[in-house]
């Protein structure tokens, strides 16, 4: 083999020419992705049965690559960044944050110290300090940027375990957490050493949060039982219905326990820009530790999670290593953020928040939120008035969850139902829905928070729902 074709890839010219390519095709994914169906329509297998098992010995072209990637690639991806992606939550984007990106990608930096990348450091630090003044947290706090809640979640356990450590051996410690609780918080128990008969599901309300007097009925019979209680997650916006947990109430308790308190607000800790959503703050002062994702509802690409301390040193205790390689002759005048988080290899993930805040404004992204929450209001009262469908819960904030209900059908068959209406939503591809479930029944998620959601889409789901309901009532 000839040496320019072992180089071939690494050409300037080529990339500058591919570049634009991929460049005009992101562009066009943009204004376009509506014409996808939201969930992909592939079949198990069906990638693979058209990729070679070998890797191919000879280089091949760019153009080829791109034209299989065209070909192959976004049948087989459910799009997030569909208007009529209303799932899960949102995992949301936009061009400011892609740009970004792509410079990241193109420099390629390893951002496990200062020195290493010392840009990333200190506009990891500033964009943390934008982050808490724009939520309203504590202005003493130390925030770090994070993979996502479920690593931050495992390090707050970490640090209630590190903590609670010479009180007691770690398979006496006990964690407590909403019965709706996320499960990244039962998945860092298991990482963190925390036997799974330890962890606590305390019991909720009729709103789905966390009763505070449940709460301390455990941690007062753990104490008897002769445990240490050494932590507590509390959640702002469940993943099922968005239910919100009485932070001063929790916080009392913990304050009163001395007891490490985790605040999780993956997806709800956005909404904390509006002044009309800061009561969801109140207590924040007893807890330990707060983390939001700004790649969930804040327009900002996978992954971007940002995490609070309010005192990051048994945090640091737990996870600080420091061999010859990694010392350097200005420790004591910056944060390594390497001590704050499991990996030491670290992205350079504050450029896109940098991009996103600057380009949007503060104004500009409570504006878009606060239209989410306006949409998901409006549709919750859609449905209310309809005399086949009931709301279950919500609005909570932009996410709502309901059930086909019509009076011909015995209540005893109205999962099946749904489940099949689910299904239909999901297999015409129109629009994305996912299950949840209330007191025992199965309910169906309606969560707005797409970048490029308008109310238009929201309506048109409706309108959607309403069809394929009707369709499913006349066919039984």
């Amino acid at each position: 083999m000839t040496g320019s074709k072992m180089t071939d890839s690494l050409d300037p010219g080529a990339f500058r020419r591919h570049a634009h390519e991929v460049a005009d095709w992101i562009a066009d994914y943009f204004e376009k992705v509506e014409g996808f169906p939201v969930r992909s329509q592939a079949q198990p297998g069906e990638l693979l049965a058209a990729l070679p098992s070998s890797p191919p010995e000879q280089p091949e072209p760019m153009k080829r690559i791109l034209a299989d990637f065209r070909q192959l690639i976004p049948p087989g991806m459910t799009h997030w960044q569909h208007p009529s992606f209303f799932a899960f939550f949102p995992a949301n984007s936009s061009p400011p944050s892609v740009l970004a990106e792509m410079l990241t990608a193109g420099m390629a930096a390893q951002c496990m110290l200062w020195e290493t990348s010392p840009a990333a450091n200190e506009l990891e630090a500033r964009m943390m300090e934008w982050l808490r003044e724009l939520l309203g947290l504590p202005h003493d706090w130390k925030g770090v940027i994070q993979d996502s809640a479920s690593g931050a979640t495992l390090c707050a356990m970490l640090a209630a375990r590190e903590r609670a450590r010479g009180k007691t051996v770690v398979d006496r410690l006990a964690f407590y957490t909403s019965a709706e609780a996320n499960s990244s918080v039962q998945k860092g128990a298991r990482i963190a050493g925390f036997p799974l008969d330890c962890i606590r599901r305390v019991a909720t309300d009729q709103r789905q949060a966390m009763r505070p007097g449940a709460l301390a009925k455990a941690i007062e019979a753990d104490r008897a039982a002769g445990l240490t209680p050494a932590g507590v997650v509390a959640t702002l916006g469940t993943t099922g219905t968005g239910a919100m947990d009485p932070l001063a109430e929790i916080g009392a308790i913990c304050q009163r326990e001395n007891i490490y308190l985790h605040v999780d607000a993956a997806w709800a800790g956005s909404a904390l820009m509006l002044p009309e959503c800061q009561h969801l703050l109140n207590g924040i002062e007893h807890a330990d530790s707060f983390v939001f994702n700004p790649h969930k509802w804040m327009f900002t690409n996978f992954d971007c999670s940002a995490h609070f301390l309010k005192n990051p040193e048994s945090l640091q205790r737990s996870l600080s290593i420091n061999p010859v390689y990694l010392q350097n002759t200005r420790d004591e005048q910056i944060t390594e953020y390497r001590d704050f988080g499991i990996s030491l290899g670290r992205r350079f993930r504050a450029l896109k928040l940098w991009f996103v805040i600057r380009s949007f404004g503060a104004e500009g992204l409570r504006e878009k939120i606060r239209e989410h929450i306006a949409w998901a209001k409006e549709l919750a009262q859609t449905i209310q008035n309809s005399e086949d469908f009931e709301l279950v819960t919500g609005p909570n904030l932009a996410l709502i969850t309901w059930r086909y209900a019509p009076k011909n059908r015995a209540p005893k068959t109205l999962d099946d139902l749904n489940k099949r209406l689910l299904k239909a939503i999901n297999d015409d591809g129109r629009l994305y829905l996912t299950p949840g479930a209330v007191n025992g029944r199965l309910v169906i998620r309606f969560s707005i928070g797409q970048t490029r959601t308008e109310a238009r889409h929201v309506r048109q789901a409706w309108r959607i729902i309403q069809e394929t309901a009707s369709s499913l009532q006349h066919s039984s």
